[in-house]
């Protein structure tokens, strides 16, 4: 039974909310103010038909909008797109009973994102549905680098030579980067290799295991090539790694002694190091050692003491924190045992970088209760199309 109902607000999925008997109900793929025809199971609401657009809503630039779930607000126009996101930002900081402003809001898509995990499938190679476990074939997708527009034809060989998987690609400078995961127990690697030569792969790994490497995956960070490690953390774009990096050069200033932590591969601390010694910490070893191979074949760079250390069972204790300015970029799950840990040392500056707007939030109310002050809020769009949105913070006292 079909239901024509008044769309009234935006939740933080993307979604169009409507009030139907007392209850809301989320319907994806509208807007506020539309009437509109709908079906209801529970609270998930799905759109059969727009009776009375909305001023804002705009033509999707990709045909596949609405059935694949990779995007979710194609259907807005920029100035709806970008409050939508700014909103994302602000909304958890009021909550956590912080009233601060965005005051940049970044458009870093750059070329389009460097990296994307499809899934293959006996029904094609994409992302899944919307609001479902059914993958949606993909011929192509506008929102990733050109150096990406095969991904779905190697999703789909990698089907066929060993069956269902989830394959992540990333784009490097020396090629592509690809690294299947199956559950199939006996999955033959030997039957992946011939997609290294066909289609001119960088590297292709399985399970975790590199399979063949025709040149090692690089990234270019600042001075420094870096050797991308097997299922290592990289920025989505490279526009919103130069972006976020200059952002923390600026926001440590002059600081002559930093801890870079959660520090991945290097992207801040490789560029920080051109101009002083650095301290790097990180829970994953591979990403320790790539940097600090990285640092050692880089000339022109300070010192750089990379450590593996599991920041959020084991953070750095206010004894250990001697440091001018701390540069944070954690996890979804954000750093608050680390956070806490700094709010009792005598830090004067921490830069955090995050991709949760609600652990963020969390985490600077922390340090604003501590006697930080809280300034430059930005957000940075690199998960275009999408409901996430990265955050730059800078923390002062």
């Amino acid at each position: 039974m079909t239901i024509t109902t008044h769309i009234t607000s935006l939740g933080h999925k993307g979604e169009g909310v409507t009030e139907i008997d007392g209850f809301k109900i989320f319907v994806p793929l509208t807007l506020p103010g539309e009437m509109v025809e709908i079906t209801a199971d529970g609270d998930r609401g799905t759109l059969v038909s727009v009776l009375e657009p909305a001023a804002n809503r705009i033509t999707p630039f990709c045909p596949h909008f609405g059935a694949c779930g990779g995007c979710q607000l194609q259907h807005m126009d920029r100035a709806s797109y970008e409050a939508f996101k700014i909103g994302l930002v602000e909304t958890p900081l009021r909550f956590a009973g912080l009233d601060h402003q965005v005051t940049r809001f970044i458009d870093a898509a750059g070329n389009g994102r460097r990296r994307a995990t499809l899934h293959a499938r006996k029904e094609g190679a994409g992302y899944m549905r919307l609001r479902s476990h059914q993958v949606h074939d993909l011929d192509a997708c506008p929102i990733l680098m050109p150096e990406l527009a095969r991904a779905p034809d190697i999703a789909r060989a990698v089907m066929a030579a060993v069956g269902e998987a989830d394959v992540s690609f990333t784009a490097s400078v020396t090629g592509l980067d690809v690294a299947v995961r199956t559950e199939k127990k006996q999955a033959r690697a030997d039957r992946l290799q011939p997609l290294v030569g066909r289609f001119r792969l960088a590297r292709l790994a399985l399970n975790g295991e590199m399979i063949l490497q025709a040149q090692a995956p690089i990234i270019a960070m600042g001075r420094a090539q870096v050797e991308l490690p097997i299922g290592s953390f990289l920025q989505a774009t490279e526009a919103a790694e130069t972006i976020l990096s200059d952002y923390v050069l600026n926001a440590v200033g002059k600081a002559k002694s930093v801890a870079d932590l959660f520090c991945g591969i290097g992207p801040f601390a490789l560029r920080l190091a051109e101009q002083r010694p650095v301290s790097a910490f990180d829970s994953d070893k591979a990403s320790i050692l790539a940097l600090d191979k990285a640092r050692r074949f880089t000339k022109g760079l300070r010192e750089i003491t990379a450590k593996p250390r599991d920041l959020f069972r084991d953070p750095l204790t206010r004894f250990e924190l001697p440091y001018e300015a701390v540069v944070l970029d954690p996890p979804r799950a954000g750093a608050e045992a680390q956070v806490r840990e700094l709010a009792k040392s005598k830090v004067r500056t921490v830069v955090m970088v995050a991709c949760d707007s609600r652990t963020f939030a969390r985490d600077a109310a922390i340090l604003v209760g501590a006697g930080y002050a809280m300034s430059d809020l930005v957000a940075v769009d690199q998960f275009t199309q999408s409901t996430h949105i990265e955050i730059a913070a800078t923390f002062r006292r």
